[in-house]
């Protein structure tokens, strides 16, 4: 009986082991809190210990019936809380000592009547909630309840935790369809908190949650402007730099606010540069004439700027219209020529210099004089004296030798070298072009009408004579080869001028489907050219239709690609304006519609750095496709789509790069083909050792399409730069591939681009500060690479014409000042290495290793410039092509010497 009492007791005992077990869990604890409690006492100091009794008694005073008692004990707890300091890793002592009684000052709060004293009560409670977040955002709701004084003055970490439950309420009320004016009023108290003491970051982050940026300027006043602008707080106001990492419509607000600030302090070449960014036609019109209104000289500051990005804006003034026509560019490049002393034409041996080439005698490939080796010297001679209006092959009395020295369409790329050399300089290049035009030969014909387009690229002339020499022979051309140069000569004449009478004369030829793909093709590419970035809608439907009449095997062809580009340079950062021509290309039933869906698509998002769009090229590259079965050509333009979208942002850049190089391991043939060509548009005039290294690398693979496709990304990459370990890269590969005439002909065309200009021009359509890209110098680096797409049917075949079409990108890399008369006026300049300054504190140095020179100057991509005396006042917030001085009214001579 004993032993069955045992065995029923003991179960018993076990039902109830867990709660004795938390029983003395929860008596231990309590005796290691009072224990921490009598160590805590015992560690205060007698002032802590004073100040702790002092507040409690508040509190007890705040529990009393007596309501007299009520406020002064609330003044004193205000005036505790806000005089107390502590160190910024600590929480300041009254509100540790207050917060075990929070939630008894609660109580307190609740059981008052409504009266002023409870809502300073609230305010306090407001404060005290700080340090007992328990994710109810408690110091928000006593907030809303308090008195509404100034949250300012309870100290700026108040106001940041605030901010911080602001910023969590309204995505609260958002999802619950909520309304949240209250929260809208207390956010704008706030602001000017914010940007009074120096947490402008704090200020737009707010902002942006409760998604009103566009409240920001109306808290923007001088003295703010000031310290923003002096102290260098961002690149571009306080939040341009961050527009890459936002989401539309989020980053077109932030530029849009930013544009009004500027315009409010009347800074206008930073708000043109923004109004360029956005690519709004009808606010550059309205801050160009705002500045003339303001001051002359801002607008042809402004003017300039605008040529640069080959923005044309018809007006009555003679000097401005030919500042916005380039007019200016060739007398200005010429003296830069010969300040630098490099007016002397060179010959296409003096850039080879085969006597360091490490080929033994008698392994020479084939003749000397080979038509193949003419052609490539063409090229060279034209890329290397490109603007300077001289040469020693063609340009010379008996240029005729030369050409005649090339066979068929070499003879057609040897006459329209004469335009290339010619650059900028209309007036010459005609006279110099004249007698080709009346030549018996077509092809050397069609090539004069091709130059004819080279040399007003970037240029305009009030007679227009580019427009007049070519329309002519678009309908009245004697062979292919003549209307095919006239319509690509026009594409590159008015690359960006949006001219209504080129659509007119080109959009038939797209429709017409009696013609040859290669008519329509190239008609649309010009038409892309022409209105890149305009997103217009006849072409669009007229490029869409003709797609669709095509039959397959006509669309099969190379040049389905080039009407593809035509209609995706129309929607050139445009974003989600293509979603609807992307949505028409989905009802095309054929490859080439997958593969124009893709240009669309990374022509919109072109500059963003976008990462979705990125991750979405990148998945269509992940994909192993049967080639017997589908086109996978849409690959290779997802590649190049990397690195035309994360292009305008260095991380993303750096990013691509990483990407390029598993794609070059796991990618299947046409995607490792294009892996060159994408890093060579990332890197443009970019001559980085490591990315030279990798091209280096890929320039010796076994597949000739992707050696070759790598040598002229090695000539983009070094293009203007006359980087020297790059040419000594390029003459080593001369040797290595002597006896491989297609891949000698690139190499040769790698050192042309690399002497590009004799080192002075550059190919890269950024500007020097990184915000501005130029549209026209996109779509002609773009239509170059999409041609080495298929290399061999191109550009080692009958089509080697398709490398002019870097001349829309190619722009001369100086820093020239002018005097208020628009001559050139010498002053010195520091120029060192940019250094990136977003949110440094301080007045840090843009610039670093700089050296001391008198302007005109060349900069190289990463360089930037600044004024090395006070004497002059710059009209243009960047230090870069054309800039205008004025002298500085408070400069004295004494200060001079």
């Amino acid at each position: 009986m004993a032993r069955e009492t045992v065995k029923n007791v003991v179960p018993a005992e076990d039902t109830s082991s867990k709660d004795k077990q938390k029983a003395k869990e929860e008596s231990d604890i309590k005796a290691d809190g009072d224990k921490e409690k009598k160590d805590e006492f015992e560690e205060l100091s007698e002032e802590d210990l004073q100040l702790k009794n002092e507040l409690e008694m508040l509190v007890e005073r705040l529990k009393e019936d007596d309501v007299n008692l009520h406020r002064p004990a609330l003044e004193s707890l205000r005036t505790l809380i806000r005089t107390s300091t502590s160190s910024m890793t600590s929480v300041p002592k009254p509100l540790k000592f207050l917060r075990p009684h929070y939630a008894t000052v609660a109580e307190i709060y609740e059981s008052w009547p409504e009266s002023d004293n409870k809502l300073f009560l609230a305010d306090i409670l407001s404060v005290l909630a700080m340090t007992y977040d328990e994710g109810k955002r408690d110091s928000l709701k006593y907030r809303l309840k308090g008195s509404r004084e100034d949250p300012g003055s309870w100290g700026h970490e108040y106001v940041r935790h605030l901010s911080t439950e602001i910023g969590q309420e309204y995505e609260h009320r958002q999802e619950n369809e909520l309304p949240f004016e209250d929260l809208m009023a207390l956010a704008l108290e706030i602001v000017p908190f914010f940007l009074k003491h120096n947490a402008e970051a704090d200020a737009v982050d707010l902002l942006l949650e409760l998604e009103a940026i566009e409240k920001l300027p109306d808290f923007v006043d001088k003295d703010i402007y000031a310290r923003f602008y002096f102290l260098k707080i961002d690149k571009f106001f306080v939040f341009n730099s961050c527009v890459n990492l936002l989401v539309p419509p989020d980053d077109v607000a932030f530029l849009r606010t930013a544009h009004t600030i500027y315009r409010k302090e009347n800074k206008f070449t930073e708000a043109v540069t923004l109004a360029i960014r956005l690519g709004d036609y009808d606010l550059i019109r309205e801050d160009f004439d705002a500045a003339g209104e303001l001051d002359e000289l801002l607008q042809k500051q402004i003017a300039f700027i605008l040529a640069r990005q080959q923005i044309a804006l018809p007006i009555e003034d003679e000097k401005i219209q030919d500042i916005l026509n380039n007019t200016h560019l060739t007398k200005h490049f010429i003296a830069l020529a010969k300040e630098l002393d490099v007016l002397e034409p060179k010959t296409p041996e003096d850039i080879y210099k085969s006597h360091l080439e490490n080929i033994r005698p008698g392994f020479s490939s084939g003749s000397v004089d080979s038509a193949r080796q003419n052609l490539a010297s063409t090229f060279v001679n034209a890329f290397v004296n490109a603007g300077f209006g001289n040469d020693k092959l063609i340009s010379i009395d008996d240029g005729n030798a030369w050409i005649y020295k090339n066979k068929d369409n070499g003879m057609l790329s040897a006459a329209a070298s004469i335009g290339m050399i010619m650059l900028w300089d209309v007036d010459a290049g005609l006279a110099q072009l004249d007698k080709y035009l009346y030549s018996t030969e077509d092809y050397i014909k069609a090539g004069a009408l091709l130059a004819i387009g080279l040399v007003n690229t970037g240029v305009r002339n009030e007679n227009d004579p580019a427009f007049a020499l070519l329309s002519e022979h678009i309908e009245g051309a004697s062979s292919s080869n003549m209307r095919i140069c006239t319509i690509v000569g026009l594409g590159m004449a008015y690359a960006g001028s949006h001219r209504a009478d080129v659509r007119d004369l080109l959009l038939p030829l797209v429709s017409d489907i009696n013609l040859s793909m290669e008519v329509a093709s190239l008609a649309a590419l010009s038409l892309g050219l022409v209105f890149v970035g305009d997103c217009n809608g006849d072409i669009t439907s007229t490029i869409l239709q003709t797609m669709m009449e095509r039959n397959e095997s006509q669309l099969k062809e190379t040049w389905g690609r080039f009407m593809g580009l035509g209609l995706a340079l129309l929607y050139l950062g445009k974003q989600d304006a293509a979603e609807v021509t992307l949505e028409t290309l989905k009802a095309i039933e054929h490859p080439l519609s997958k593969q124009v869906a893709v240009l669309v698509e990374i022509c919109s998002y072109a500059g963003t750095g976008n990462v979705l769009k990125v991750q979405n090229m990148l998945h269509l590259c992940n994909d192993h496709l049967d080639k017997d079965k589908e086109d996978d050509l849409h690959q290779a333009f997802a590649v190049l789509g990397v690195a035309l979208i994360a292009m305008g942002e260095d991380i993303g850049a750096e990013m691509a790069l990483r990407s390029f190089n598993h794609l070059m391991h796991y990618g299947e043939p046409v995607i490792r083909r294009a892996v060159p060509l994408a890093i060579g548009l990332l890197c443009a005039s970019n001559p980085l050792l490591s990315v030279l290294e990798t091209l280096s690398k890929y320039s010796h693979e076994n597949d000739t399409d992707v050696a070759i496709n790598a040598i002229f990304a090695m000539g983009l990459v070094g293009a203007g730069t006359n980087n020297a370990r790059l040419a000594q890269m390029l003459r080593q590969l001369a040797s290595y591939y002597h006896k491989e005439p297609n891949c000698l002909f690139m190499v040769r065309i790698a050192q042309g681009l690399l002497h590009m200009g004799k080192g002075t021009i550059s190919i890269n359509p950024y500007h020097s500060d990184r915000q501005l890209m130029s549209p026209v110098g996109i779509a002609g680096l773009l239509t170059t690479l999409i041609a080495f797409t298929d290399v061999k049917t191109l550009i080692l075949g009958r089509y080697h014409w398709f490398l002019y079409y870097l001349v829309t990108s190619m722009y001369p890399r100086f820093l020239i000042t002018l005097d208020e008369n628009l001559n050139s006026l010498p002053v010195t300049v520091r120029v060192g290495q940019a250094v990136d300054i977003v949110g440094q504190a301080g007045r840090p140095k843009t610039i670093t290793g700089f050296q001391t020179h008198s302007t005109p100057v060349l900069l190289a991509h990463s360089e930037r410039a600044e004024l090395a005396t006070e004497e002059y006042i710059s009209l243009s917030h960047v230090l870069e092509g054309f800039v205008l001085l004025r002298k500085n009214p408070d400069f004295m001579e004494e200060d001079k010497d």
